[in-house]
């Protein structure tokens, strides 16, 4: 059912910037982070590639093909790839000696022209059912980028199979299982921007950083997504954290453990928040413009995402995200280290607010904004972020009102961009 005008104006009363954002992203302001790229302009192979690419994740490709030169290749042949080798881990039908020898080897069907799996029953399955064309486009890449991704694929591919049958008991287990499914993209990527030669080669040759991109992204979607991997029959949640708080990693969606549930995840979120130097770090170091935005939205998504879980109990309850306006805000505005520097002040400013005095874990969360802080303390003109008048507000808000379905209706075609924030 569609929400009424007063429902609309109510939801965006307290932050009409949404509205504004909205409209400008819609009416071409995405162009300016998320260029499209003319299809006609691709071989056939590589056309194919760039519709799988959508078909898999309209967000991801939104947000490659907005990426530079060469590069832009290169980065949608490694998702496609690590696509394909994601679809055979997941895939529950697939027997498992079957399965760990294909994760193992899978790095070696790059360059088997005619290897194929057609017995998926994954939703994906595609892109293994035509991964002889993947493949083909992978071996035309430059060397350079060749090695990097079966390099990474390999290494992915070793990690998946190990954590096939195995559950995350310790903190060191947690960051092992994200490195290998986030920090080593994290890894990959850096290494092929720095091939590209759009960044310099420190970029890819430092790893902690790379791989603290990764994790940060992955430990907010693992705590994000409790109830959701909870009914589905998924555990990531480190034993050594939980047990603390519960018997059963289960038993922090009942109730009567609401209480327990929270300071359980006020640990995890804190937990993910050292991550930020690092991020910030990383970003600073940057220089071409569409590697920085494809590196800063989904890091600038993630801090807001864990603001709004922090010391809430819809975790246990249901699905916790951030509003469409809200990321359409944070992807116009994180377009330079100042700006993105001062998105992560706002949001670590909003959890410190939050944090509870009897929290257990309330002394760690204060040290760790403290040193975010120190790294994100506004210094200069942040020209990304923006301030609108009253009367200006006022006629957003207005048009909220009388706009209400033009409005519903960008909110569902501007998701696909939003998504990369949720995914």
């Amino acid at each position: 059912m569609s929400a009424s005008p007063m429902e609309l104006l109510k939801k965006w009363l307290g932050h009409p910037e949404d509205i504004y954002n909205l409209l400008r992203f819609k009416m071409g302001g995405y162009r300016a982070v998320m260029p499209r790229i003319d299809p006609d302009s691709l071989g056939r192979g590589l056309r194919i590639c760039y519709r799988y690419l959508n078909q898999t994740s309209r967000s991801f490709a939104a947000v490659i093909q907005a990426l530079d030169g060469e590069l832009r290749h290169a980065v949608c042949i490694f998702y496609l790839v690590l696509r394909a080798l994601d679809t055979i881990e997941d895939d529950m039908t697939i027997s498992l000696d079957v399965k760990v020898p294909m994760l193992h080897e899978f790095h070696s069907y790059l360059y088997q022209p005619e290897w194929k799996y057609m017995e998926s029953k994954e939703k994906d399955r595609q892109v293994l059912e035509d991964f002889p064309t993947i493949s083909m486009e992978f071996r035309k890449l430059s060397k350079v980028y060749q090695d990097v991704i079966s390099d990474i694929c390999h290494k992915m591919g070793v990690g998946m199979a190990e954590f096939l049958e195995k559950k995350v008991d310790s903190q060191h287990e947690w960051d092992k299982y994200c490195h290998y499914v986030a920090g080593l993209v994290g890894i990959g990527l850096s290494r092929l921007f720095s091939a590209s030669e759009l960044e310099d080669p420190i970029v890819g040759q430092d790893t902690e950083l790379a791989n603290s991109m990764g994790l940060f992204l992955q430990k907010t979607n693992i705590i994000r997504d409790y109830l959701e991997d909870q009914l589905e029959g998924r555990e990531f949640w480190p034993r050594e954290v939980w047990s603390r708080y519960a018997k059963k990693l289960s038993d922090l969606a009942k109730p009567e453990n609401i209480d327990m549930a929270v300071q359980c995840l006020n640990e995890l979120i804190t937990n993910a928040l050292h991550h930020v130097p690092d991020v910030l770090t990383y970003l600073s170091r940057l220089k071409n413009q569409s590697v920085f935005n494809f590196c800063a939205i989904p890091q600038v998504m993630a801090i807001a995402t864990l603001a709004a879980c922090y010391n809430n109990k819809q975790v246990f309850r249901g699905v916790v995200k951030i509003r469409k306006g809200q990321a359409v805000t944070l992807m116009m505005d994180a377009t330079n280290i100042q700006a993105v520097k001062a998105i992560m002040y706002q949001y670590v400013e909003e959890i410190y607010q939050k944090i509870p005095s009897t929290d257990p874990s309330s002394n760690k969360t204060q040290q760790v904004i403290a040193s975010i802080r120190t790294m994100s303390l506004p210094g200069g003109p942040m020209a990304s972020r923006h301030h609108y008048s009253p009367i200006y507000l006022s006629c957003a808000m207005l048009l909220a009102a009388l706009s209400w379905q033009y409005l519903s209706t960008i909110s569902k075609a501007t998701e696909e961009y939003v998504q990369a924030g949720e995914n």
